[in-house]
């Protein structure tokens, strides 16, 4: 038979798989979590191998069968399974078992948490985790390449992915069908297999090239809590989905309306039509963008007309409504989204990366009468909407967070590390001033602008004007920034003068002389290990070259990894690093960089090292989402806020010194408090 065992007698340690699948759900779309639960959801292929030995392939689709010791090894937790990306096959097998071969399923679920759906992450490995880890692509055709790997991905695997993997369409050259199955082209579904058995080399491959430079346990224990983050999701209010939704398309056909009325445009959403029509009215622009159609508004000589069809254009621009169709898209038969995060995304920090909804870049909201616009918008009321609102796309969009809710009978507690980058930086530069303001729980951005401008500044007392200064200096400043980040922080609309902003940048500089000097300590540790080869060690942190990689290792003993460095020159004809990563176009490229670029890398790590510490110390709790510096825990009602917050605010030994805060609130459903 295809794929039988092969192993004669011992114990069987590990096993590295890959799946080809179907289903009717569009991945991309909704995500791993909810493709499963279609009910044409089907395990086509099975490619594995035990204990470095031969790759087979079994043919499920065909009507073959996995060994028993396989699937008694999926839910073994003393034998590793290994996958690119084994989220998704440990999603996929924990839905195809429980379908096929229930007596083999076992949850890991505690009773009452939602997790039960899913096979124990513990027991699961990632090489994708581990190619991240190295700084490498998160795809395994990049990371393979990057690698140079004599066996690399085939490259026809998109066509018959297309082919075999999703719904086709209904023609009369096919016979009406709306799948392709393997008898439809025998000669693709050879390759197919082929393909298959290529992709658990190339991980293989992959897990061999990088054996010298093995993950820590202790990242893999984050990464397991990670899994069960992701498997159990965070509950989504649907009536207030789906209600958000149809008062869009209300709003918008409204909005178009008034837009045709003023100015009698076909199609006002086009952008050379609505430019043609302000050129008629006398008003010339290179852009309709949401920054240059605010600052035509705010021209108070702009005709009437032209004014209110800018400000419609701008609600019509509002794309609140996405973060509504994705939850739509994403969400599970339980009403909960997974998968919404992805371990080490981030390539130079290490932090997490959104993905499906995004929580990490939804609106914030200002409204001081939240629950009531919910209550409208969740009983789809669009007449009292619009009456008590000026706009409804900005009540959407404030709206989004108020989305993910407790179910009954819990809560959600939000709990967040207070200016988390601002203490790394002057923990690690050891900025004094800085951390004494911490540790007595003052106002960073208050005592920024008492040291920058030498008098006392109170938030809503003496000098409460320069807090902003203090407060746009420290956002854009702390990583050598200068006019060019003030300006990208918005520092002009918040109407500070073109002529302030280089003295802003010199009067913080001054206050910190510690942080500068920490950016070019850094850039000289860097250089020297790079030109040199020589290790060194600044602050706890370690600089050193080996094998074709910088590595730099954080307090925590994790490593951040920096491919293929070398020296070069900056734009300025000054000496600069580079190395090779995923750049500002997505794409693999060399990079450039320097000492307050990579303290920038430093404290984000750190900062997202200190987040893991505090999701571990409170993995008791059912933490059901995280964003940036926060957690949300879906926790019972007679929870202790000021408990979880404490236990978030512990330092980790390893950053004796480092003072934290965590604060929180409680929520029915999430905000920004």
């Amino acid at each position: 038979m295809a794929g039988a065992f092969f192993q004669i007698g011992g114990k069987m340690e590990t096993i590295s798989i890959d799946i080809e699948t179907y289903s009717e759900n569009d991945l991309g779309k909704c995500g791993v979590y909810k493709y499963v639960q279609h009910p044409d959801f089907d395990i086509l292929l099975f490619g594995y191998a035990v204990d470095g030995g031969d790759v087979r392939v079994v043919d499920l689709a065909s009507g073959e069968t996995l060994p028993e010791e396989v699937l008694t090894a999926l839910t073994d937790e003393t034998v590793t399974k290994w996958a690119f990306n084994s989220n998704f096959e440990r999603v996929c097998l924990s839905e195809w078992l429980r379908r096929n071969h229930p007596e083999y399923f076992r949850s890991y679920s505690d009773e009452g948490d939602s997790v039960g759906d899913y096979l124990d992450p513990h027991g699961w490995k990632c090489s994708m985790v581990w190619s991240a880890y190295m700084g490498l692509p998160l795809s395994l055709a990049g990371a393979g390449a990057v690698l140079g790997l004599e066996e690399q991905k085939l490259k026809e695997g998109k066509d018959l992915i297309r082919y075999f993997c999703v719904p086709c369409k209904a023609t009369k050259a096919n016979g009406g069908r709306t799948r392709n199955l393997p008898e439809h082209d025998r000669e693709k579904w050879k390759r197919f297999k082929s393909y298959n058995r290529r992709d658990v080399e190339v991980e293989r491959s992959i897990q061999e090239k990088l054996r010298n430079f093995p993950v820590p346990d202790f990242v893999w224990e984050e990464f397991w809590l990670d899994q069960e983050i992701n498997d159990r999701g965070i509950l989504l209010d649907m009536d207030l989905v789906e209600n958000a939704i149809l008062l869009d398309g209300i709003s918008k056909d409204k909005l178009s309306d008034s837009m045709k009325e003023i100015t009698g445009l076909e199609n006002p959403n086009s952008v050379a039509q609505m430019k043609q029509w302000l050129s008629s009215r006398g008003v010339e622009t290179e852009s309709l963008g949401k920054k240059d159609a605010a600052r035509m508004i705010a021209d108070r000589d702009m005709d009437e007309e032209v004014t209110e069809a800018l400000k419609l254009r701008l609600q019509l621009a509002k794309s609140s409504v996405k973060k509504y169709q994705a939850m739509r898209s994403a969400v599970c038969r339980d009403g909960r989204a997974r998968g919404m995060f992805q371990f080490l995304g981030a390539n130079r920090s290490g932090r997490w990366a959104g993905r499906i909804i995004q929580l990490q870049n939804l609106p914030q909201n200002h409204m001081e009468d939240l629950e009531q616009a919910r209550g409208l918008v969740k009983n789809g009321d669009y007449e009292a909407l619009s009456m008590l609102y000026d706009s409804v796309p900005n009540v959407l969009s404030e709206l989004i967070r108020t989305a993910f809710v407790s179910g009954d009978g819990n809560k959600l507690c939000v709990a967040d590390f207070s200016a988390i980058e601002a203490r790394v930086l002057s923990w690690l530069a050891g900025e004094r001033w800085r951390m004494e303001v911490f540790v007595n729980n003052g106002d960073i951005y208050c005592a920024s602008a008492s040291a920058m401008f030498g008098v006392p500044v109170e938030k809503h007392g003496r000098n409460a004007e320069l807090r902003q200064k203090g407060k746009i200096a420290e956002l854009a400043l702390g990583y050598g920034g200068s006019i060019g980040a003030l300006k990208s922080m918005g520092a002009l609309e918040m109407g500070l003068a073109e002529e302030e902003l280089q003295p802003l940048v010199d009067s913080w500089r001054t206050a910190n002389p510690n942080i500068v000097r920490f950016w070019w300590d850094v850039d000289r540790a860097v250089k020297k290990a790079v030109k040199q080869r020589e290790p060194s060690v600044l602050r706890g942190i370690r600089f050193e070259c080996r094998s074709g990689m910088l590595f730099i290792t954080l307090p925590s003993g994790r490593r951040l990894a920096y491919v293929k460095p070398r020296i070069g020159e900056n734009r300025f004809g000054g000496e600069s690093v580079t190395y090779e990563g995923v750049g500002g176009t997505k794409k693999w490229e060399r990079i450039e960089s320097y000492g307050p670029k990579f303290v920038e890398n430093i404290v984000q790590a750190i900062s997202r090292d200190i987040l893991c510490y505090a999701m571990r110390t409170l993995s008791h709790c059912r933490i059901c989402a995280h964003v940036h510096d926060e957690l949300i825990i879906e926790c019972r009602k007679d929870a202790s806020l000021d408990a979880i917050c404490e236990q978030m605010g512990r330092t980790p030994p390893w950053a004796e010194g480092l003072v934290l805060r965590a604060d929180g609130y409680e929520t029915q459903f999430y905000k920004k408090d």
